[in-house]
């Protein structure tokens, strides 16, 4: 392993770490709880409405779940109210929050995710890449994530877009990708990076979400791929987002042969803890597999902004990224339960003889 791979840590800087964690999840909840004035009432009425009939397609009869946790109580609520406004058989699930993205919801939920026509879940922490969320797909559930979402994210930016263009737009750029299989991306900040893709590319990430089995990401927009295990080569330079943080200074990720070997710069020790901690929960023979890099993507929301979460600030219109952890919902090998995600701004993105970016100007 590079040098990268184990910090140490004093116990007073644990709980220092700690308290920071704590001290924001409490602001986080506060935001929830929060008392609205009608405005804001009647945006968050038309934007779960947005949810349940333009992204969704919800119908009478289906049977619709919401996951929430104390922390997006007030949208679950909302989107339980616009969608029983449709149907009639509309489940609540309250559920504690989990530790970090990826973190597997308790199995009742997840039992019941998979008896649904159709899941709607804003959580603090991403269900998009647990066993339950693809397990339900497969029996044939619709699935919307909505990870860290806020009320101001809900109600403004990516959230407001025209997501049958945008729909229209990823899949005609999708046809310009479709045997373009190698990638390289640069930043004036110092990323340096080859790749190819593994697989295809995915276009379903476009806020339309009405076929059994589907899954976007609400705010959506943007299109992915998993870079073929073994190829990534060179060096990330996250200049945006962090996960759910606008970062203050570049973090320098060092890649060979698709794993992370050395991780230098702003905030650099949190993360390597982040990733040693994940990687102790897992058997000995999966512990390298959250510093696989797992996904690139770049965005295609004309109306996301960066906000300093990385729902939304994957979706910018003129940035990629790249998430680190597990691929296995894109088909990889990496199982490991955790997925954590970068954004990269003004990249210039090259894909086969594809001139996709040029420092964050889309070319096409």
């Amino acid at each position: 392993m590079g040098d990268g791979y184990s910090p140490r840590y004093s116990a007073d800087e644990n709980r220092m770490a700690r308290k920071k964690k704590d001290d924001a999840d409490d602001l986080y909840i506060e935001e929830a709880e929060d008392e609205l004035d009608a405005e804001t009432e009647k945006a968050l009425a038309r934007a779960a409405d947005t949810v349940c009939r333009e992204c969704m397609q919800i119908q009478r009869k289906e049977n619709i779940l919401i996951v929430t946790d104390p922390h997006t109580s007030t949208i679950g609520q909302a989107l339980y109210e616009a969608a029983a406004r449709i149907s009639d058989r509309v489940l609540l699930v309250m559920m504690p929050t989990t530790h970090r993205h990826g973190d597997e919801p308790p199995a009742p939920v997840a039992d019941l995710m998979r008896k649904q026509d159709v899941v709607l879940a804003p959580t603090r922490y991403s269900l998009t890449h647990t066993r339950a969320r693809m397990q339900a797909c497969r029996e044939g559930t619709r699935i919307a994530t909505m990870p860290g979402i806020t009320m101001q994210m809900f109600i403004e930016g990516g959230m407001t877009t025209d997501f049958n263009a945008m729909q229209s737009a990823i899949a005609q750029l999708g046809k310009s990708l479709k045997r373009q299989r190698k990638v390289e991306v640069k930043t004036e900040s110092g990323t340096d990076i080859t790749f190819e893709i593994g697989g295809r590319w995915e276009l379903g990430d476009n806020g339309i979400c009405n076929r059994p089995g589907q899954v976007t990401n609400l705010p959506a927009g943007k299109i992915l791929a998993m870079p073929k295990e073994g190829t990534m080569e060179g060096t990330i330079v996250i200049d945006g987002t962090w996960d759910a943080a606008v970062v203050s200074g570049p973090l320098t990720i060092k890649v060979e042969a698709g794993m992370v070997t050395k991780i230098k710069g702003e905030g650099s020790d949190d993360v390597k803890a982040m990733f040693v901690e994940a990687s102790r929960k897992l058997k000995p023979q999966q512990q390298e597999n959250v510093w696989t890099v797992a996904e690139f993507g770049f965005g295609m929301n004309p109306r996301a902004r960066l906000v300093g979460n990385v729902l939304e600030d994957e979706k910018v219109q003129g940035t990629c990224y790249f998430a680190f952890g597990d691929n296995t919902s894109l088909g990889g090998h990496s199982s490991c339960g955790v997925h954590v995600t970068g954004v990269l701004k003004q990249p210039t993105v090259t894909i086969g003889d594809v001139d996709l970016l040029n420092e964050g100007d889309i070319r096409i």
